[in-house]
């Protein structure tokens, strides 16, 4: 599932949280103590080859092998090596768009350290807290991420990226002055990609485009190209200009990724998207199809659904809101909460704004003060005529005074 929201910043701090910085000792205990007989690792999965070129699969590959050994032939309830796992499996669920297969994962190994570990070694129960708590944002468990991350800056007030899970635990939840101090604390620790990303972020939100457009530009710069952490920085400093109505120098942002990282499947279809957009349907079908060929992103089918729709191609159509039901229900199997997204499909392609409705409710429910929230109920009211009762969700909507551009709209009706 594409996600494009301030969660997957976390993704891009993760390896940056090391087991160097946590000491030597690995704390352990006896099978019997500990419940678990033989060691049950989840598989690594075959990358696309597309994506096989790339400088770090062969590091993936090697240290997942020197993990799973030392686990299965030197110490079955060693903590660090199922951190390191669960890591891999974080990083890989964002390379690959494998989500069903590896957030579970990740969150096997990473609840089995924490059990074997029992607070004995403070360094990597902050490790492995961590790592949890970006698991638990990456299936939208606000709530329970941000109690995971506070847990983890109690043991360890010092570093930077568990800042950066609880900055997007705020967001999420719309609690946005928490957020903002804990994006300062972040930016005083270590200015870099990660810090500079969750500034631009909440620029946005608070209405400053241009300054967030500058301190995105400061992420790109911070990071080295060709990594997939300086893509996506690059990729998300382009959609801002997009949203805003710069199409051409979001262009400019994609390409360059392409330059520096090939076939980086986001990139591919953010020039999909933009074709789209400028009703270029054969160059937008050959680049969002080229983009699902390389990962099963769930928003690259929603584009295709939508290509189809307007170009009155009914039965391929019909096939692709089959295949994003699946994907779908596929990711909510996995633990992911996909309120939104269904809110969303409903709304864009079928028109359904009751069923949009009971979806973005659900979610109202979680996170009320949410603004992303608040802004899709007022638009969903508006599209049925309820002007009056959207209103108070306009308010809070606008409340940190956003410049999103259908909130925009909304407004001035």
């Amino acid at each position: 599932m594409k996600i494009t929201s301030l969660t997957l910043w976390l993704f891009i701090g993760l390896t940056m949280i090391t087991l160097t910085n946590c000491g030597q000792t690995s704390a352990t205990n006896t099978s019997a103590q500990t419940g678990i007989n033989q060691v049950d690792i989840p598989e690594l999965l075959p990358r696309p080859k597309a994506l096989q070129d790339a400088t770090e699969w062969e590091r993936t590959q090697s240290g997942y092998m020197k993990l799973s050994s030392d686990l299965r032939l030197k110490n079955a309830n060693a903590v660090e090596p199922r951190v390191t796992l669960a890591q891999i499996f974080v990083n890989e669920a964002r390379v690959t768009g494998e989500h069903g297969h590896y957030y579970p994962a990740a969150l096997k190994m990473v609840d089995q350290a924490l059990n074997i570990n029992k607070g004995l070694d403070q360094n990597l129960e902050f490790l492995a807290l961590s790592t949890k708590a970006s698991v638990q944002l990456s299936q939208h468990d606000f709530a329970s991420a941000l109690e995971t991350a506070k847990r983890a800056i109690r043991i360890n007030p010092h570093n930077a990226q568990i800042y950066g899970a609880l900055v997007d635990a705020n967001v999420e939840l719309g609690n946005y002055d928490a957020a903002v101090e804990a994006s300062d604390q972040m930016v005083s620790i270590r200015p870099d990609l990660r810090s500079y990303s969750r500034v631009s972020y909440l620029r946005e939100i608070y209405g400053d485009v241009d300054g967030a457009i500058e301190a995105m530009e400061m992420a790109v710069k911070a990071g080295y190209p060709g990594y997939e952490s300086t893509a996506w920085a690059r990729l998300t400093l382009g959609e801002i200009h997009q949203r805003y109505g710069n199409k051409e120098a979001a262009r400019k942002q994609y390409e360059t990724i392409l330059k520096e990282r090939p076939n980086y499947p986001f990139a591919i279809a953010a020039l999909g998207d933009l074709a789209l957009d400028a009703k270029d349907y054969p160059k937008a079908e050959k680049l969002l199809k080229e983009a699902a060929g390389i990962i099963p992103e769930v928003g690259y089918y929603m584009s295709l659904a939508k290509l189809y729709k307007a170009t009155g191609r009914q039965e391929e159509m019909r096939s692709a809101e089959e295949e994003i039901f699946v994907m779908l229900q596929d990711d909510v199997d996995s633990g992911h909460n996909m309120d939104l997204e269904y809110a969303s499909f409903y709304r864009d392609q079928f028109e359904d704004y009751d069923k949009a409705m009971e979806y973005t409710r659900r979610e109202y429910e979680k996170r009320p003060r949410n603004i992303d929230v608040n802004r899709l109920i007022a638009a969903l009211m508006q599209e049925k005529d309820m002007k009056k009762e959207a209103q108070p969700y306009l308010e809070v909507a606008a409340s940190t005074n956003s410049r999103h551009p259908e909130l925009t709209e909304m407004m001035a009706r």
